[in-house]
C-alpha cells in the first residue's frame, strides 16, 4: 500500500439538487467521510490505498463497503460490527444557499474504533498514513485507536498527514483544542484551514511538519507558495478540503515540488465542487492532466 487511511465512513444520503432538506423527497445515495473521501481521490489518481475503519452488518454498511471497493479500496481490515450501526449522513445540496447536513453517527461502528483493533501488519510498507481529526472527536476509543495509529505508522517508517476537518457538530471549540490539537504537533503534513488553525490556537510556524494551509479567500499556501483557487461554478463547496488534501497528497507521493503539489490541489478541488456529492468529480490522472491544461494554459476544454 502507498496510503492507509483510518477514519468513518458513513451512508449519504443527498437530497435533489436545490432542494432544502426538509422539503427533499428523492435523495441520492453515496458515502460520506472525510478519510473515504481522500482515499478515493488517491486511488483514482494512481495509488494504492488501504481503508481501516469500522462498519455495520447492516444494508448501509454493506452498501459503503461496496462502494469503497469499487474506488479499488482495499479494505480486507475493515470491522464489521454485528451490534452497532453504519453512521448515517443527510444533507441537501444548494450552490448559493446555506447547506443543512445532518449527522447520525452516535454509537456508531465507527465511533467504537479502538486501539485494540490496530496492528503493525495494517501500516507495514505504507509511505503515508493519514487521518483526521474527526476521528479522535468520535469518543474516547478513538482518540486512542488515533494516538496507537500514529505509532503504528512510526514504527513502519510511514509519513503522517492530518486534517483537523473540524465539524463543531462533534463537540464545542475547548474540546476540540484538547483532543485535536495536541496532534498536529505529531504530523509530517498538516492540511488545515485558516479558520481551523486560529480555533485550535495553532500557530503554523511552530509546528515541526509541513504546514499548508487553506485560506479564507480560498487560495492555499505552503511555505513562500501561494496558490490562488481557479475560479468555476461552484454547485456544492462540501468535500473541497478532502479533495484538495487528495491532490497535494499525491503530489507529494509523485515527489511533486511544492508548488506543482498545490496547482495539482487546486485543480482536484475546483473539479469537485462542480458536482453535488463529495466524489463525483474526483478526477483520475488523465482527467485532472487535462483540467490544469485548461485552467493555466486557456486551451481546448473540450475532450474530443
Amino acid at each position: 500500500m502507498s496510503v492507509v487511511v483510518c477514519g468513518e465512513a458513513m451512508l449519504l444520503m443527498l437530497a435533489e439538487p436545490g432542494i432544502p432538506l426538509e422539503r427533499a423527497i428523492a435523495f441520492r445515495r453515496s458515502v460520506a467521510g472525510a478519510e473515504s473521501n481522500v482515499a478515493a481521490g488517491l486511488a483514482r489518481l494512481g495509488h494504492e490505498v488501504r481503508w481501516l475503519g469500522r462498519l455495520g452488518a447492516d444494508p448501509a454498511g454493506k452498501a459503503v463497503l461496496a462502494m469503497l471497493r469499487a474506488e479499488g479500496i482495499d479494505t480486507r481490515h475493515a470491522v464489521i460490527d454485528p451490534y452497532a450501526p453504519t453512521g448515517l449522513l443527510l444533507r441537501d445540496s444548494h450552490p448559493s444557499r446555506a447547506i443543512d447536513v445532518q449527522y447520525y453517527r452516535a454509537g456508531s461502528a465507527a465511533s467504537l474504533l479502538g486501539p485494540d483493533e490496530l496492528t503493525a501488519g495494517m501500516v507495514s510498507g505504507a509511505r503515508l498514513v493519514h487521518v483526521t481529526g474527526i476521528t479522535p472527536m468520535l469518543s474516547g476509543s478513538a482518540r486512542e485507536a488515533t494516538l496507537r495509529l500514529l505509532e503504528l505508522a512510526r514504527e513502519a517508517g510511514a509519513l503522517v498527514s492530518f486534517d483537523p476537518n473540524i465539524r463543531l457538530k462533534l463537540g464545542p471549540p475547548e474540546r476540540w483544542r484538547e483532543r485535536v490539537a495536541p496532534l498536529l504537533d505529531r504530523a509530517d503534513v498538516v492540511l488545515a484551514g485558516e479558520d481551523e488553525l486560529d480555533l485550535l490556537g495553532v500557530d503554523p510556524d511552530k509546528l515541526p511538519g509541513l504546514v499548508v494551509v487553506k485560506h479564507r479567500d480560498k487560495s492555499a499556501s505552503c511555505g513562500e507558495l501561494r496558490q490562488e483557487a481557479y475560479p468555476v461554478p461552484v454547485a456544492d463547496p462540501v468535500g473541497a478540503g478532502d479533495a484538495f488534501a487528495a491532490g497535494f497528497l499525491s503530489g507529494m507521493l509523485r515527489g511533486r515540488p511544492y508548488d506543482v503539489c498545490l496547482r495539482e490541489a487546486a485543480a482536484v478541488a475546483a473539479l469537485v465542487v462542480q458536482c453535488p456529492n463529495d466524489t463525483d468529480g474526483l478526477p483520475d490522472r488523465a482527467g485532472l492532466d487535462r483540467a490544469l491544461a485548461a485552467f493555466t494554459e486557456a486551451g481546448e476544454t473540450v475532450h474530443r
